[in-house]
């Protein structure tokens, strides 16, 4: 279910804005994304999960926030990041 060590390398080589950072709104934001994709997946199977349904929308509320702080802070690397990622922005 989680992300392997793989995928999350690939994504944080190609979400980072310098060597070694993975702690950036980009990566951060990529990174609850791909999860996000992978649970709504396994939630399309196991219908009764609710567990999982709890952690998806605490993920969804995380990246809400992320994105929130990035469009306020950077509006051009918010929009990059959401364009990349085909986020819907408001």
């Amino acid at each position: 279910m989680a992300l392997t060590k793989t995928e999350k390398t690939e994504i944080i080589e190609q979400y980072a804005t310098k060597s070694g950072d993975t702690g950036s709104p980009e990566v951060q934001i990529a990174l609850l994304s791909k999860r996000i994709t992978q649970l709504t997946d396994h939630l399309r199977v196991n219908k009764h999960d609710e567990s999982s349904r709890r952690g998806l929308l605490k993920l969804v509320g995380q990246r809400r926030r992320l994105l929130a702080y990035l469009r306020q802070k950077d509006y051009d690397r918010f929009l990059t990041i959401t364009e990349s990622l085909k986020i819907r922005r408001k």
